[in-house]
């Protein structure tokens, strides 16, 4: 999944060269094999020593401070107002390839303190960038739509580079305070992420986690990460001893874990507020111009295709022969593949699975996958999980991988290095102020590679065992990226709609309405002790406010473009194409209308339930 740092990628200036024969940096050496005990991408192309890193903050720093000449100076003209701005983009771009620079190297060794303690300066210097422009979106309202229509209408750059941002700020301008009030909503964003580093902590390091012995003789310590690796032990005891010890663990910290989380509802209502919106869903959706609509809509239509969901769950009861369906039978694979992929075989997959974009997105794809952007195995103290970071603008995307040599070492790189080409598209396609592509969007491109990459696989499949092991896959995404994220949409939105109205909300009432939720998303037989409902702890996103739900209507555009692709003809590739080169050039609802796809109405995802139960009649016409 991308990083939630802001996503930048290549400049158009920078991509130029793409197009010589072979450029210098595929000529880079092959990563290091599994097992290398150093990182593999090249961090010099942003900056050659920490030192260089170092005085480039200290001088963005000053140049942040600096922008203070600007204030009161907006309604002088419209070049004015072009250089105040172009000023202000200048600055964040050196501090997002300054941030970008030291969060890589901080997750190279997550035990190397000194690293995490210039990334916490790099934060700071965000802060401080945050603050030195908070009077920007006051001052531009006080000159009224007129005079800034009047003053884009005069000036290129305005309507080239800033034409979005000065909408986005007209548009918001009733829930803009004032620059006073700016300044001091910008300044309490550290002390409101404090709930999010809480549970973090806690979660990380201060938590006691419990040690279990598998029945292989193997003896596990059941952190999150271990969790993760065993949940899906093939033996059925094995599953069940790590689900009970593992949330055991979970729910002796409920109070603590609720207290965080009420902590950070609070937060969520009290920036809603502030900024006079009628609820927090409201305030987080403003942003992107997403309507309240396509939230509630998903949720609802979600729960109409639950049946094909329970449907699922007993054919994944039969595919694993057991006589009932618990909680934590929901992780093994319904078939095993005993097939190894070495990063060289994940490479050659995911181009040829990726042939249907078209010539252009073959070649970045190529040529990005050939160079050092990207860091592909665990290792002692890297930072677990995978990420894109989007990179800096003038450089190019950088890949954290931990990729184990399975099918989902596979998946898990076609789907990171979507989301790579998705930002090199749209830098090639928009400025650095228009390039920055919505969180709405961002999921898209690199679930439609996965979609790809499951219909390739599928058709190239010769035995009955690999199709239904591919139908699992397809059915399994779709269980983990659409139903399972509209389910922790629901509790999102039910724990802060209950703390808006007044109700006491606590760890105990989290818990209740979490097992409510599973009971009714698994349906009724599906087996669910009551203890593992402390589950909702162990979601960090939910530390990003009403973010979850943008993964289910990812994969519900994901799937649908993945369709139109192989199904349509060149038209089709490049309406889908139209969607990653438009960065943030539009709003996401309207990019996406444009390109053919309504996510405010609930077609979209019937499709998606649609696609879901024809994968069972598949599978169930396999298994005869």
């Amino acid at each position: 999944m991308t990083d939630l740092s802001r996503r930048e990628a290549l400049a158009t200036s920078a991509l130029a060269g793409l197009a010589a024969a072979t450029p210098a940096w595929a000529q880079q050496p092959a990563a290091p094999a599994p097992g290398s005990t150093t990182a593999a991408w090249d961090l010099t192309e942003l900056y050659p020593t920490d030192a260089a890193w170092d005085a480039a903050r200290v001088k963005a720093l000053a140049d942040a401070k600096a922008l203070a000449q600007w204030k009161g100076r907006l309604g002088e003209s419209a070049d004015v107002l072009a250089q105040a701005l172009s000023a202000q983009s200048d600055v964040g771009r050196t501090v997002s390839r300054i941030y970008t620079y030291i969060s890589l190297k901080a997750d190279e060794d997550v035990r190397v303190a000194a690293n995490q303690e210039r990334r916490a300066q790099a934060t700071d210097l965000w802060m401080a960038l945050g603050e030195a422009t908070a009077w920007t979106s006051p001052e531009l309202i006080a000159l009224g739509r007129p005079k800034i229509e009047a003053f884009t209408a005069q000036n290129a750059t305005l309507r080239t580079r800033f034409g979005m941002v000065l909408k986005n700020v007209l548009r918001q301008a009733e829930h803009t305070l004032s620059p006073e009030g700016e300044a001091l909503l910008a300044s309490a964003g550290a002390a409101l992420s404090g709930p999010g580093e809480t549970a973090e902590q806690l979660r990380s390091s201060d938590m006691p986690r419990p040690t279990v012995q598998l029945s292989t003789g193997k003896s596990v310590r059941l952190d999150d990460q271990g969790y993760s690796l065993n949940r899906d032990a093939p033996n059925r005891a094995d599953r069940k001893q790590v689900f009970d010890a593992f949330w055991k663990s979970y729910g002796a910290f409920e109070s603590s874990l609720g207290s965080a989380y009420v902590a950070k509802i609070k937060g969520d209502i009290f920036n809603a507020r502030a900024r006079k919106y009628p609820s927090s869903l409201a305030a987080a959706v403003s942003g992107g111009n997403i309507p309240e609509g396509v939230y509630r809509t998903l949720v609802q239509e979600t729960n109409a295709g639950l049946p094909q969901l329970h449907r699922y769950f007993e054919l994944r009861r039969r595919m694993l022969k057991l006589p009932d369906m618990a909680y934590y039978d929901i992780y093994p694979p319904l078939v095993s593949l005993d097939r190894r992929f070495t990063l060289s075989d994940m490479r050659t997959l995911t181009l040829e699975a990726t042939k249907p974009l078209g010539p252009e997105y073959a070649k970045l794809i190529a040529q990005g996958t050939a160079a050092r952007w990207m860091d592909p195995f665990p290792r002692t103290g890297k930072r677990s999980g995978a990420y894109m970071n989007p990179g800096a603008y003038d450089v190019h995307p950088y890949l954290l991988l931990n990729l184990g040599e399975n099918y989902e070492g596979l998946s898990t790189y076609a789907h990171e290095w979507g989301h790579a080409i998705h930002s090199l598209l749209s830098n090639r396609a928009q400025p650095y102020d228009m390039a920055d592509y919505p969180i709405f969007l961002a999921e898209i491109a690199s679930t439609a590679n996965e979609a790809l990459l499951v219909d390739m696989m599928l058709k190239r499949a010769k035995t009955r065992e690999e199709k239904l092991f591919y139908l699992g896959q397809r059915m399994e995404s779709i269980r983990g990226t659409f139903f399972r994220q509209a389910m922790f949409a629901e509790f999102e939105l039910e724990a802060h709609e209950l703390a808006e109205k007044g109700e006491g909300v606590s760890g105990a009432r989290f818990t209740a309405l979490y097992l409510d939720l599973l009971k009714r998303y698994h349906g009724p037989k599906v087996a669910i002790d009551p203890a593992y409902a402390i589950e909702w702890a162990y979601i960090p996103h939910f530390y990003s406010n009403f973010y979850v739900y943008q993964y289910a209507t990812s994969i519900t555009a994901a799937e649908y473009f993945a369709r139109s692709v192989l199904t349509g003809s060149a038209a089709e590739r490049d309406r889908y194409l139209t969607v990653l080169k438009a960065g943030g050039s539009d709003y996401p609802i309207d990019i996406l209308k444009r390109a053919g796809l309504d996510m405010t109405s609930p077609e979209p995802y019937r499709q998606l339930v649609q696609s879901f139960k024809e994968t069972l009649d598949q599978a169930e016409a396999l298994l005869g």
